[in-house]
């Protein structure tokens, strides 16, 4: 395999604003929480989730577990939520066979990160994981790109490709460690003047199929 690209997970390689809200849906009607508490809880989660996060949503919300077993509840039930799309395995699998190496690095804690891959059955589909909480370094800071691209027997070069939906620790952080890149725009426009992605693609399936539909020796 000579060429590499590293997919980032949540709201890439799956829903996660989809799954959030299920679970918080889910959640808050076994709990039979008012709506309050359930915009509480959905606000507290929506940009980044960990285990502490339930020590101040314990108490907010009068709940009696601990915030570790809350925790726990949170991952399992975010893992049952995960998936991704068949067509996107499909399209995964293709880049591999035709001789692309394809990571994941995706930031967040690595217990749930683990449990959405495994649940969403990704990780038969990928070469490596890289989770920003085992390797001590968070997206956009150019270190962990390279230590992806190492799980993958790469160094970083311009041969390796970035996808994901966040502008700023997919596309920027990508970008300063010398990746291309292809921002998952979802419908949304560019805003930042002093970088821009090499590819804009419209959905996660889109942005394979642009890579793809690359040349061989493309750099």
């Amino acid at each position: 395999m000579d060429r590499l690209v590293l997919m980032d997970l949540d709201d890439t390689l799956i829903n996660r604003r989809e799954a959030l809200t299920a679970w918080v849906t889910d959640f808050s009607a076994d709990r039979r929480l008012p709506l309050k508490a359930v915009q509480t809880l959905a606000e507290a989660l929506r940009e980044r989730s960990r285990p502490e996060t339930f020590a101040g949503l314990r108490a907010e919300l009068g709940m009696t577990e601990s915030p570790d077993e809350l925790w726990d509840i949170y991952r399992v039930g975010m893992a049952a939520k995960a998936v991704c799309d068949s067509a996107t395995l499909v399209r995964l699998d293709l880049l591999r066979a035709a001789g692309w190496s394809v990571g994941v690095l995706t930031n967040g804690p690595t217990d749930i990160q683990r449990a959405k891959l495994a649940a969403a059955g990704i990780l038969s589909h990928v070469d490596a994981v890289c989770i920003s909480e085992e390797a001590g370094v968070r997206k956009p800071e150019p270190e962990v790109f390279r230590i992806a691209a190492s799980r993958c027997g790469f160094a970083l070069t311009t041969d390796a490709w970035m996808v994901g939906d966040d502008p700023v620790t997919d596309i920027v952080g990508a970008s300063a460690a010398g990746l291309r890149t292809v921002w998952v725009s979802a419908g949304s426009a560019w805003t930042n003047p002093d970088v821009a992605p090499d590819h804009v693609a419209l959905t996660t399936d889109d942005a394979l199929d642009f890579l793809l539909g690359l040349p061989e020796g493309t750099r």
